[in-house]
């Protein structure tokens, strides 16, 4: 990519290592969704349960951002990236070692609680450290939605050449193995930091700030209601789309083009975030996702690929737009906190949106959780508005 062309070898490093993570967060926090149709069979429980347990491993995933976001001044950056290298590694061996439910679910619960960890560490040191935000961001962004792509289908895979307990313990090994990579090539806070980015070292706009974050929840609510129901309303929808192909496969690699297609949005989002106004865009971009939403859930076989995919690329594009926006409201001293507590309020408030979906699937089936979606970003519209507002001067 032209982006590390520029950049200098800590910046590389620090790009390359926070990718990379942001890679392995994504792939273990989706692997269970895309295994739901063998782990319900093993311990014998409703779709409405395991969505509730998305839901309890979102939760930690959210909750333990803000105390990370809070160390981050006190141990670094370096230190909290090897921590949630290190536990979620643990975690995932414990998960794929599990003998029974509650076991499964203490695992996949502390695997959220370390990979939370991640997001508000990574991000700051994207945002201090890189001398263009919005294209790091951007490169982040398709990192992340590579790991979303790759984390399902390399769990099916493995599933279905050993068992789904194996793709726990693949990722968990891949983790294990990172951390050692950043022991190597994260210089320590005294040694060779580039000097932080002073381009947004600016008082924090609380008020737009506080609008974000309500507008990010709905957005949040709305990705681990698609993320959590999509390989099972991709692979029960298309019958007559290459029916030779299992429906387990299908669970694993129709959710992998449309995360694949979030690679696209994310570099979209940041090309956008660099041309125009990034509060528009922002706003623009959450208007788009609800049509879209509507018709993957009306939508069957290859129309309802074409629009998955669409929804990963508007959808995703947002991510890179709106983490700049955070370090353009928020001062350099306590960005790793505001990062950890935007994060808690997306994913560990959007996480309910998982187990409620789960009661909206088994009350109207699976295909009703789309529109369900699209119409709980109608009230984020209006708050991104009041976002852009706020920020005149920002």
């Amino acid at each position: 990519m032209r982006v590390f062309l520029y950049m200098t070898k800590n910046e590389k490093n620090i790009l390359a290592i926070t990718g990379s993570s942001h890679l392995l967060v994504h792939s273990l926090m989706l692997t269970l969704p895309s295994l739901m149709p063998l782990i319900r069979n093993e311990f014998n429980v409703g779709i409405d349960t395991l969505g509730f347990v998305v839901s309890i491993s979102a939760l930690f995933f959210g909750l333990g951002a803000i105390p990370a976001g809070w160390l981050d001044r006190y141990i670094g950056k370096k230190r909290l990236l090897i921590i949630y290298q290190v536990g979620s590694s643990v975690s995932a061996l414990f998960v794929a070692f599990s003998s029974s439910f509650y076991g499964f679910v203490f695992g996949l619960s502390a695997m959220g609680l370390f990979c939370s960890i991640y997001h508000p560490t990574g991000l700051t040191l994207i945002s201090q450290r890189l001398s263009n935000v919005t294209k790091g961001m951007a490169v982040h962004g398709m990192f992340g939605s590579m790991g979303s792509a790759l984390g399902p289908l390399t769990a099916v895979l493995i599933a279905g050449l050993f068992s789904w307990r194996h793709s726990y313990l693949f990722l968990g090994l891949l983790n294990a193995i990172l951390s050692i990579i950043t022991i190597i090539l994260i210089s320590s806070r005294s040694k060779n930091i580039i000097k932080s980015n002073k381009k947004f070292d600016i008082k924090t706009n609380t008020p737009a700030l506080a609008y974000y974050f309500i507008t990010n929840s709905f957005l949040g609510m709305a990705y681990y209601g698609f993320t959590t129901f999509m390989p099972i309303h991709l692979s029960t929808n298309t019958n007559d789309f290459l029916p030779g192909i299992s429906e387990n496969l299908k669970a694993g690699l129709f959710p992998t083009l449309v995360f694949f297609s979030g690679m696209i949005g994310a570099l979209i989002g940041g090309k956008v975030g660099n041309k125009y106004n990034k509060k528009i865009a922002f706003m623009v971009i959450i208007i788009i996702n609800i049509p879209i939403f509507f018709f993957v859930g009306l939508a069957t076989n290859f129309s309802l690929i074409l629009f998955s995919i669409m929804l990963g690329i508007v959808y995703f594009s947002n991510q890179p737009i709106g983490n700049t926006l955070v370090s353009e409201f928020t001062d350099n001293t306590n960005r790793g906190f505001i990062y950890g507590l935007g994060f808690f309020i997306s994913f560990g408030i959007g996480s309910f949106a998982a187990g409620l979906s789960g009661i909206v699937a088994m009350e109207f089936g699976v295909s009703a959780v789309f529109p369900f979606m699209g119409i709980l970003l109608i009230p984020g519209v209006g708050f991104a508005w009041l976002m852009h507002r706020a920020s005149y001067g920002s």
